[in-house]
């Protein structure tokens, strides 16, 4: 029996390219696009295993027009032997819902079933550039019935297994997946090889199959725009609301340093952390007048057909729960007061006795107790188990989850299994109406999950019909409730039933740095590089600021641009940005790093940023309070050596 290595491509619109319909949403149809960067990933892992297993059969899917054909022969140049396309103009409007089931039905069209004789193994990137969801790799492993790992940094082929090495935050896991088994590769991984000529002269005669939802069996109600459980009700600019950048100008790197010293002093007494409007903020007068119009033309109707509550999952470190559980309560909090309804807090591990207490404490009604010896370790499978079950009993409306690396692949999962829609790394959750001018009615009450888009330039708001309605929140984008002792709730246990498939993936290692980088969302001040600090110095003038500042009492931390932890230069745990941690210190010192959107999403709402490039075209100053125009290697120094005189960036040294 010969392997089978699949691995799911996708070409995407640069989202320079993309532009408003006169709709208000978006409009790819003009767009250049290109291979998914982290599809490449994917594609050279499936390389990778052809060298253990020299007879195996790789194939290359992808879903998309047939223009997407261009980018399925560049991975026939790298080595693949077969590429095959879905494509049909009712996918149109798919949303990863949609996506996950259309591609399972082609997946298995092409032998990949749980109960094939034949073995395989199928390969993705961890997301795209143009959604950055990550949801499709769960929702097809899902609809396959068959295991996964997604953020996968490295993976070894053991003959009847994988072991496999998982990005968690803070630290990593590692785990035995039995084949056949799906895998998501995180950026970390081996970079993808070029096209050799051999190869491209092959994949010049070698055809592209190209399939039909009909060909391949599937139902055209669950797919296209009317069988998506999710879609875009509306689309908008983000905008930018910083002042212009004070450039500080210095022949030396010592007068740069001088000269910066004296513009701190002057705002230091503004100095205090978060800026500006939240990126989850919508004009309200805009949307009250939509509604208002609605209203006159339809009738209102409340679609949840009897579901109620909000659910809310409490991932645990042990017997620690994730600071990304104990933010989310803050929106579910919140929307269950306007719907007048419970918040459900599902907590799953061992020995989690007396958390519950706790969970209350920050917002909790209700606190549902998984406790088994064999979820000590967070496995996807079992836990998704437990909520699925838990969602067909309770039927809750709404279902939030914090946006972790665990969260992130849970979420789709569960989504796929309870037929319900997902909207990942939301910055806004609120209860509203949708005007359904197909249906003539006014949905009550949606859940408006906004979220930002396209590469951070969008704003997107997106809906659903299905409960529960889901979503997962960008960690460090909602505050933690304060804790109120007094408040009081019900705790009750809850036995699921679990299947043996369910524990098939074995947990070997887990290894988490104490607080999985959580201080970065309370210091004071946050040192970040790119990567260029990485390839320089290995981050060692960035830690040395940091370290004097400790010295002066100040809570300062250091963090990471995306490239620098992609590279291998910082952890996980380090990353600012859209896939990363959403912070907003008092300061926030930008070292060498360009200022793509995607990391400015995780720092933009600073109290004032520090912007340190020595290429004056940098679109970091763009974004900044201050700009330095050198190489940081001559100022750090200096800065270190201000620091060290008693300069604290106008912070006042913690108690």
């Amino acid at each position: 029996m010969s392997l089978k290595i699949i691995t799911l491509m996708k070409q995407v619109p640069l989202p320079s390219e993309m532009r408003m319909g006169a709709d208000g949403l978006m409009d790819r149809t003009k767009a250049k696009s290109s291979i998914n960067a982290d599809c490449a990933f994917g594609l050279e892992q499936g390389l990778q295993i052809k060298k253990r297993v020299p007879d195996a059969e790789l194939i290359v899917v992808s879903m998309g027009p047939p223009s997407f054909e261009q980018s399925l022969k560049k991975a026939l140049a790298m080595g693949y032997d077969r590429a095959v396309l879905l494509s049909d103009r009712k996918l149109g409007g798919s949303d990863t819902f949609a996506t996950g089931y259309a591609l399972s039905m082609l997946l298995k069209k092409l032998g990949c079933t749980r109960d094939s004789k034949e073995p395989f193994i199928i390969f993705s990137g961890r997301q795209t550039t143009d959604g950055d969801t990550a949801h499709v790799p769960s929702q097809t492993a899902e609809n396959l019935g068959i295991p996964q790992a997604t953020f996968v940094e490295k993976v070894e082929f053991k003959g009847d297994h994988l072991e496999v090495r998982r990005i968690i935050e803070g630290g990593f896991q590692v785990l035995k997946l039995p084949i056949p088994c799906l895998i998501s590769i995180a950026p970390t991984a081996t970079p993808a090889r070029r096209p050799s000529l051999k190869g491209a002269i092959r994949a010049k005669t070698t055809p592209t199959e190209i399939w039909t939802l009909d060909q391949i069996g599937a139902d055209v109600s669950v797919v296209g725009l009317s069988g998506s459980p999710t879609l875009v009700s509306k689309v908008v600019d983000i905008q930018k609301n910083r002042p212009p950048v004070n450039m500080i100008s210095g022949h030396e790197p010592k007068d740069l340093a001088d000269t910066l010293v004296t513009e701190i002093d002057k705002i230091k007494d503004s100095i205090s952390g978060g800026h500006g409007e939240h990126p989850g903020a919508v004009d309200e007068k805009e949307a009250a007048g939509e509604k208002a119009k609605a209203d006159a033309d339809f009738p209102r109707v409340d679609f949840r057909q009897g579901a109620r509550g909000i659910l809310t999952w409490i991932e645990m470190y042990g017997q620690t729960p994730a600071r990304s559980s104990l933010e989310i309560l803050n929106p579910a909090r919140k929307l269950a007061d306007q719907l007048g309804t419970q918040v459900t807090a599902v907590v799953t591990g061992h020995h989690i006795k007396s958390v519950a207490s706790e969970i209350i404490a920050y917002g909790a009604d209700e606190v549902v107790l998984v406790d088994d010896p064999r979820l000590s370790e967070y496995r996807i499978l079992p836990v998704a188990a437990v909520l699925a079950q838990w969602i067909e009993y309770k039927r809750p409306e709404i279902a939030l989850f914090g946006a972790t690396t665990s969260g992130r692949e849970l979420a789709p999962r569960i989504a796929s299994r309870v037929r319900a829609g997902v909207t990942a790394d939301c910055t806004s959750l609120k209860v509203g109406e949708y005007a359904h001018r197909v249906k003539k009615s006014i949905f009550y009450p949606v859940l408006e999950s906004i979220r930002p888009t396209y590469g951070e330039s969008k704003l997107a708001t997106i809906i659903g019909f299905w409960c529960p309605q889901m979503a997962t929140a960008r960690a460090g984008t909602f505050k933690i409730l304060p804790q109120d002792t007094d408040r009081k709730g019900t705790v009750r246990e809850f036995t699921p039933v679990f299947r043996e498939s369910d524990f098939a993936v074995e947990v070997l290692e887990t290894k988490r740095e104490a607080g999985g980088g959580d201080n970065l969302f309370v210091a004071d001040i946050v040192i970040s590089g790119g990567r260029p600090a990485g390839e320089h110095d290995d981050f060692k003038l960035i830690k040395e600021l940091v370290s004097a500042l400790r010295e002066k009492g100040i809570n300062a931390d250091w963090g990471a641009s995306r490239h620098a932890v992609d590279n291998g230069y910082a952890p996980y745990a380090r990353q600012v940005g859209q896939t990363g941690k959403t912070i907003r210190p008092k300061i926030y010192v930008a070292v060498a790093i360009s200022g793509a959107i995607q990391h400015l999403a995780g720092m933009k709402e600073s109290g004032k940023i520090l912007a340190i490039n020595q290429d004056p075209q940098a679109a970091i100053f763009r974004h900044a309070d201050f700009g330095i125009v050198r190489d940081y290697q001559e100022v750090l120094p200096e800065m270190i050596a201000k620091v060290k005189a008693g300069f604290t960036f106008g912070l006042t040294p913690s108690k």
